[in-house]
């Protein structure tokens, strides 16, 4: 009996591995508090140090962070046979860096926007928090309980 097909497998991913999927992709979601709202948006990054680089313009939400707001990032991806799916969760705080030296650390990760315009403004997310789980992708048939045929 393939129990797998009825109860995926659910691992829960160590620090190594959530760096290691992160290192595997460019694009995540980040979300933080904004006033009464949250703002939430795509945006690539790149992972060095520790840390998640962030390239923005100036006057966006993004180029207000100050160190202080908590921030939550989401990156996911699959295997390229698209049967194994991961998830990795980054709780932190986004902070604009100026320092020369971080601005050569992200230009040496090859942090480039993906936007046209200016996006000088560099953010690097430190964690407080990271988790991450992988997980078999269930078979479609699995999604929905079978339909009765319909009498014609």
């Amino acid at each position: 009996m393939n129990s797998a097909a009825t109860a995926p497998e659910i691992k829960e991913l160590g620090v190594h591995d959530c760096w290691r999927y992160l290192r595997s992709t460019s694009i995540c979601r980040i979300a933080f508090r904004d006033g009464d709202g949250v703002e939430n948006f795509p945006v690539n990054f790149v992972p060095t140090n520790g840390t998640l680089l962030i390239r923005t313009g100036e006057g966006t939400r993004l180029a207000a962070l100050d160190g202080r707001t908590p921030v939550a990032v989401e990156a996911d991806g699959m295997n390229q046979y698209g049967t194994i799916a991961w998830s990795v969760i980054l709780k932190g705080h986004g902070a604009v860096v100026s320092d020369e030296e971080e601005i050569q650390d992200a230009m040496d990760a090859g942090l480039s926007p993906w936007q046209p315009g200016q996006k000088n403004v560099l953010l690097r997310i430190t964690p407080q928090e990271l988790s991450g789980r992988r997980f078999v992708i269930a078979a479609p048939t699995h999604w929905w309980p079978p339909r009765e045929p319909s009498a014609d």
